[in-house]
């Protein structure tokens, strides 16, 4: 043998973002999560780059905000939205994945593609583009309010309605318990998540009737999943009305929308739902949502401990991140690269605070870190959040950002202006 080599081929995402702190294993971790979204991103976003390369709707979600955030670069992403709405059938809803000769729909997935067009609109000024997308989105909307039955739930829903790979009382193949006989909490709840999210953009484009309308049909099956599955013994949402089964998803996504009255700790939900290891819980995917409901309960400040799954494939010699946890069809799904998006938008703070990500929002949360050293790109330049904690009260550091971006920067409650260029922070309370 006189030579040995290998030519590694992807889409041209460029690592722009950084992200250090006191505790290494989080670099660890974003290192390959990093790694794990390039190797599933050539001329579409893919699940995994060995044995299937398909462009599954609920991957590509996590995907394009890893991308972003990371590269800022959203060419792929608004590829994937566009071949997304190509794949819609004539019925209303998307198909799984795309491009594929072979027609799959999990109906969950159209509804995550609706959130994708959210996200991209918040991240992106493309109004054009966004607004092309407007009559699919309530195509799919539409396919799943023809099916609210009497009680005002959705009643049953067709095809595959993955959720998660949970193993688990009532869940079959990533289906939810009650999916295919009606009223299950989890898809109703999904489906509010993702009304409110299109409602958003239906009314910045001056559809104000259509999002009102919308924002209705959310409440109202809100109220009904609350008065058939709230269960006052367990302090829960039930995962269907007969309150035979639980699990984390159905509570995560109660929090997510505001299904509890506000008279309740929001808090107290989550720590109940993180800690009761008798509900269903969620893997490696849906722990995405998780950490969203993390910030909305509150509590961001956990995140940094809910991550031993990650630590766990790390300590087992993986550099790239898993499915699932063992046993795992691949070890090297994208899905699994959220933590990467996280350390961004949570951690760090870094999210878009007006449409377009005209404006900055920056509101970190530290959780047992000391210091915080973030790099983001935006389209006006980089966003760099350098923070020191020094016990609990006291903030000191910069936040830089390009000329000609503004925004708002929040910690513990006090809230200060920032403008472009380098902004001092010192803050004790």
């Amino acid at each position: 043998m006189n030579d040995f080599y290998s030519i590694f081929s992807a889409y041209p995402l460029v690592e722009k973002a950084s992200f250090r702190c006191d505790n290494p294993q989080l670099k660890d971790i974003w290192d390959v999560g990093w790694r794990t979204q390039r190797l599933c991103a050539n001329e579409t976003f893919f699940d995994c780059p060995y044995y299937e390369q398909l462009q599954y709707i609920g991957d590509s979600r996590i995907q394009a905000l890893v991308s972003t955030y990371v590269s800022g670069d959203s060419r792929l992403i608004k590829n994937a939205i566009s071949a997304l709405h190509d794949s819609q059938l004539p019925f209303g809803i998307t198909q799984s994945r795309f491009p594929c000769n072979r027609t799959q729909i999990i109906t969950t997935f159209s509804l995550v593609w609706v959130t994708m067009v959210y996200d991209y609109w918040m991240l992106n000024d493309d109004p054009a583009f966004v607004q092309s997308m407007i009559p699919g989105m309530q195509e799919t909307l539409n396919w799943f309010r023809n099916r609210i039955d009497s009680i005002g739930m959705l009643g049953p829903v067709e095809w595959w309605d993955f959720v998660d790979w949970v193993y688990s009382k009532g869940w079959d193949n990533g289906n939810p318990p009650a999916a295919h006989t009606g009223n299950s909490a989890i898809l109703n709840l999904q489906y509010v998540y993702t009304l409110e999210k299109a409602a958003a953009v239906f009314e910045a484009f001056k559809m104000n009737n259509l999002a009102t309308e919308y924002r209705n049909v959310a409440e109202r099956i809100k109220n009904a999943v609350y008065d058939n599955c709230f269960d006052s013994n367990k302090g829960l949402i039930a995962d269907s009305p007969e309150k035979s089964t639980y699990s984390q998803h159905a509570n995560i996504l109660a929090i997510l929308t505001n299904a509890f009255p506000k008279t309740f700790d929001k808090a107290k939900i989550l720590n109940t739902l993180l800690y009761d290891k008798e509900l269903a819980q969620c893997t490696l995917y849906f722990k995405f949502y998780l950490f969203e409901a993390l910030e909305k309960a509150g509590q961001a400040n956990q995140f940094t401990a809910m991550l031993n799954p990650w630590k766990e494939m790390l300590d087992k010699g993986l550099t790239t991140f898993a499915e699932t946890p063992d046993p795992t069809r691949s070890d090297c799904h994208a899905w699994s690269a959220s933590p990467v998006y996280y350390c961004l938008s949570l951690v760090s703070g870094i999210k878009p605070a007006s449409q377009g990500f005209a404006t900055v929002r920056i509101e970190p949360n530290f959780g047992n870190l000391k210091n915080i050293d973030a790099t983001m790109p935006h389209k006006l330049g980089a966003i760099h959040v350098k923070l020191q904690k020094d016990g609990t009260n006291h903030l000191s550091g910069e936040i830089t950002l390009p000329a000609d971006l503004n925004g708002v920067f929040i910690w513990n409650g006090v809230q200060r202006q920032l403008s472009g260029g380098k902004n001092e922070i010192d803050i004790m309370k």
